[in-house]
């Protein structure tokens, strides 16, 4: 079985609920949607990489004493071989996070499901893509796939907010799902520079607490702007 792979690299959890935790990190290649603002369109809008085998994934995890793993993308459950790999992860006694926007679901091992739904701020426009501003706002919600993950997993919820204005988007999408606990649910600035990162922190942070949200900086854009981490 293999999975298709832009990069394995070890780095340090940059949002959420394990911030600044040591991790490995597993960029799977390919996505079914196309948000405007994605910070790797290299595994989107113009997807790189090749299929490893799951044990050449694995070569390149267990050199390094890192609990932590993360499994992200581009969209990692568009991946057959997810399954298959997340059981052997397990299976070496790993800290699974698998990273998704909540639109495909698959029976794999997660010790955290990290979910980031793509709001209505995340269509990229006709003039971008026609195609893809048709596609990517048909599927970025899939009410039914968040609620067999809510119900199968432990899971956070990271949005991605732009202007003020998202944050109440945010407050109505989570009516439709009262089994997700607020205390799970992380406001995050839009940002690709550490200076715009800073411009929104701010209000973005107070935004969330006015609302019973928390609040997550993305430390990887501190830190390395946005860089491809090689």
């Amino acid at each position: 079985m293999t999975v298709r792979i832009s990069e394995i690299y070890p780095s340090i959890q940059g949002e959420g609920q394990f911030a600044g935790t040591p991790s490995m990190f597993i960029r799977t290649t390919g996505c079914n949607l196309r948000c405007w603002f994605c910070d790797t369109p290299f595994t989107s809008w113009k997807p790189e990489g090749g299929d490893l085998s799951v044990e050449q994934i694995l070569d390149a995890v267990r050199p390094r004493d890192t609990e932590h793993v993360v499994i992200t993308g581009g969209e990692p459950m568009l991946q057959l071989g997810l399954v298959e790999l997340t059981k052997e992860l397990h299976s070496n006694s790993r800290f699974i996070t698998i990273e998704t926007a909540g639109t495909l679901v698959r029976p794999v091992v997660a010790d955290l499901m990290s979910i980031s739904p793509k709001m209505s701020n995340s269509t990229p426009t006709a003039e971008r893509s026609a195609e893809w501003s048709v596609k990517h706002e048909e599927n970025r919600h899939c009410p039914d796939v968040i609620r067999s993950l809510v119900s199968e997993y432990r899971c956070q919820f990271k949005f991605v907010i732009d202007q003020p204005s998202d944050v109440d988007e945010v407050s109505r999408y989570l009516d439709d799902f009262p089994k997700i606990d607020v205390a799970t649910v992380w406001l995050m600035p839009q940002a690709a520079t550490p200076h715009e990162l800073a411009e929104k922190a701010g209000w973005v942070e107070a935004a969330a607490e006015a609302v019973g949200f928390r609040f997550t900086s993305r430390w990887h854009i501190e830190k390395y702007g946005n860089e491809r981490r090689r």
